[in-house]
């Protein structure tokens, strides 16, 4: 489900990647992409769900299956 916190358009392959190498809960995802490409969500955990779904579906993955969940 999404929440709307998330353009999938925004994410790039790039950004994509960066976020399923990292190996963090939803909130810590969100805290991670906050700190680096200057979000004001912080770590919020819907953030980092919706992050989560839009780079996994960029890479063609299920974003409720391993290795993202």
């Amino acid at each position: 489900m999404t929440h709307n916190t998330v353009d999938p358009a925004m994410i790039t392959p790039e950004m994509a990647a960066q976020i399923r190498d990292e190996d963090y809960s939803w909130r810590a995802v969100a805290q991670a992409a906050s700190d680096l490409w200057g979000s004001e969500w912080g770590s919020n955990q819907l953030f980092g769900e919706d992050l989560c779904v839009a780079a996994a579906k960029l890479l063609g993955e299920n974003p409720y299956r391993e290795p993202w969940n």
